[in-house]
């Protein structure tokens, strides 16, 4: 369909006053309330609902590392009535963890709608432990091969592959120490009993602002708003790139109509500065992307995962 027509039914759509008014969708959340997914979840609903003349309810179905959430949205009709809050991690890591069982491939089952914000990583250790720099790290982990540790949210979480990835691109042996969460890793750095963590910002943005992590470096090239004096990871590990992303997914199938209904008003609800305050406020990078660009970001970020799944023989647990 030619991008004028798309735009110009999207409008029609969106402008549609009658029934549509007592219209409610599901937002499902595959993680639990509290976290980055789900406050991208609310902040979504509250800011897309006007937008589409209904009222969107956030539901949490957790499970599987969001799995659970994503089979719930992918069995739906695909009307746009239920859609899906689609972390990096569900569609592009957990489907690929050997040995793991599934009900379905989120990333399959699932089609992009629109990214709502980005999720910078950085590698951050405890302000008054040893390390300064990420130099001095890798120097560490060169010098006492094994000896070097990281934290994780859990065996095949984001933060475990990059870490992993982290080793491959150096070629430097460090040992990972898994948690149940970002949490507690956090507060193992805190205390010195693991050396460093590569995590989004909104895990502990909190901690750098107070000082009791040092932010050394931001897992993209792009930067971070939040803390502009930071360097890129790349600068110390050529060809190291790691961005998290939220966005918005629907059951596969949805008439194309109907993803540009909801393209057109995930591009709106991201032009108000409420919601881009509240993003940013939590460590996010407010972005828009729409589905075809979601969609390249979701084909890179697994062909990227699987690899580093793959070599480093990361098995579910």
């Amino acid at each position: 369909m030619p991008l004028v027509l798309r735009l110009a039914l999207a409008t029609l759509l969106l402008a549609t006053p009658a029934a549509a008014q007592d219209r409610t969708i599901r937002l499902i959340s595959g993680y639990a309330a509290g976290g980055a997914s789900d406050l991208v979840a609310r902040l979504a609903a509250e800011a897309a609902g006007p937008l589409l003349q209904a009222r969107i309810v956030v539901e949490n179905r957790t499970g599987a590392n969001g799995v659970v959430g994503a089979a719930e949205a992918a069995r739906s009709a695909p009307d746009g009535n239920t859609v899906f809050q689609c972390p990096m991690s569900t569609m592009g890591i957990v489907p690929f963890l050997i040995g793991i069982s599934l009900p379905l491939d989120p990333g399959e089952a699932l089609v992009p709608l629109g990214t709502l914000a980005l999720s910078s990583y950085g590698f951050a250790v405890a302000a008054n432990g040893p390390y300064r720099s990420v130099a001095e790290v890798l120097a560490a982990a060169r010098k006492k091969p094994g000896q070097v540790t990281f934290g994780s949210a859990g065996v095949g979480s984001a933060q475990h592959l990059s870490g992993e990835l982290l080793q491959q691109k150096t070629g430097l042996q460090m040992t990972h120490v898994p948690y149940r969460g970002a949490t507690p890793a956090i507060v193992d750095i805190l205390a010195g009993r693991t050396d460093f963590m590569i995590t989004n910002l909104a895990d502990m943005t909190r901690q750098v602002q107070d000082g009791a992590l040092r932010l050394l470096a931001i897992g993209d090239d792009g930067g971070s708003t939040l803390f502009p004096d930071v360097p890129p990871l790349s600068r110390f590990v050529p060809g190291f790139e790691v961005t998290g992303w939220f966005g918005i997914c629907g059951p596969r199938g949805m008439p194309q109509p109907v993803v540009a209904q909801w393209e057109a008003a995930l591009r709106q609800a991201m032009q108000g500065e409420a919601l881009r305050k509240r993003l940013t406020e939590n460590g996010l990078t407010p972005r828009f992307e729409d589905a075809a660009a979601l969609a390249t970001r979701i084909a890179n970020d697994r062909r990227t995962w699987r690899g580093v799944i793959q070599t480093v023989g990361v098995r579910a647990e």
